[in-house]
């Protein structure tokens, strides 16, 4: 139109919108804040790494406060040998002819075994030294050890081939336990002690991922330990096939078995029976070597039972199976 040549139009200007543009996090007091780089998963309070973290911590702490307190402990206990504690074990193991280095009494006597083990270390020459109750607890680890110890050399293991063949030499039928990857020695300690009061002729554990008979096993053994022999095989599964043309059968116990213990056939026969750790049972190459794979029938309010109480529960049906067919063999 004539006249508005000049006339400016409406125009849209970029970027005339309030408030913050996309992707500038904002200008001047609205600015955004960045929290910084993220925290590893184990500084974050409430990450499962955490509390892995904090319970890292507290274990290593206990156990420096365990290595300060044995630094300043009367009980200096030389590499190779160990300390047997309470006073039923110790006595055990000095009628077993186990060879006291030393004694160790926190207290007065009082008890027989004790004496009786005294009297036995000062007819080897053993010293017997007084100690505090402090002493003992940081020597044994927390251990009941009702105020006694002795120092013996470590537990000297049986020939795997010495064991198979004593047993085979017993007057009766030859039964022995093994223990696939039980790594609590409580209850390698709580076998030997169902080992020897049911009549097995011994124990067979693998060298690795395996308890070893160590202090405590000595203790829940009840002495059982200077009894029943042990031996450590280089291989499980070859321990096994050894057995096997031996002549012994070799039963597993497996929760997942649709056979009970009760029905086991092969129970009158030499026998190896073997246990497997409490929740991961029987490896996969040890139940392959079994001849039979039998279970323990339990309530479904209960998911396993432990492999200490399983053996237990095994070789006393094995026991009373054996005692009926002798009984009825004798009639």
């Amino acid at each position: 139109m004539a006249g508005n040549d000049g006339r400016r139009g409406a125009v849209r200007r970029s970027g005339s919108k309030k408030g913050p543009k996309v992707g500038t996090g904002g200008h001047s007091r609205k600015k955004l804040e960045g929290r910084g780089p993220t925290p590893k998963a184990e500084d974050r309070t409430y990450h499962a790494a955490h509390k892995r973290k904090l319970a890292r911590e507290a274990q290593e702490e206990r156990e420096a406060a365990i290595a300060r307190a044995r630094a300043k402990t009367s009980i200096k206990v030389p590499s190779g040998h160990e300390l047997i504690a309470g006073r039923n074990p110790v006595a055990e193991a000095v009628r077993a002819g186990v060879p006291v280095s030393r004694v160790f009494v926190a207290g007065s006597l009082g008890d027989d075994r004790v004496e009786e083990v005294v009297r036995a270390a000062a007819g080897q020459g053993a010293p017997v030294l007084e100690v505090t109750r402090r002493d003992l607890d940081v020597a044994t680890d927390g251990a009941v050890h009702q105020g006694v110890a002795v120092e013996v050399p470590a537990y000297e293991y049986t020939d795997f081939d010495e064991l198979v063949a004593s047993s085979l030499q017993q007057l009766g039928v030859p039964l022995l336990v093994a223990l696939d990857q039980v790594t609590d020695p409580h209850n390698l300690g709580a076998v030997l002690r169902s080992a020897g009061a049911f009549g097995a002729d011994g124990v067979m554990i693998p060298e690795r991922r395996s308890a070893g008979v160590t202090t405590t096993a000595w203790k829940v053994s009840a002495g059982a330990a200077a009894r029943v022999p042990v031996s450590r095989v280089t291989n499980l599964v070859r321990a096994l096939q050894d057995c096997r043309k031996a002549g012994f059968f070799v039963v597993g116990l497996d929760g997942g078995s649709d056979v009970s213990v009760r029905d086991l056939p092969l129970a009158t026969e030499p026998l190896v029976l073997v246990t497997g750790a409490e929740g991961a049972g029987l490896s996969r190459l040890v139940r392959e070597t079994c001849d039979q794979v039998v279970s323990i029938p339990i309530s479904s309010a209960v998911e396993s039972l432990n492999a200490a109480v399983a053996t237990g529960i095994a070789l006393y049906e094995v026991a009373s199976v054996r005692a009926e067919a002798s009984a009825a063999t004798s009639d």
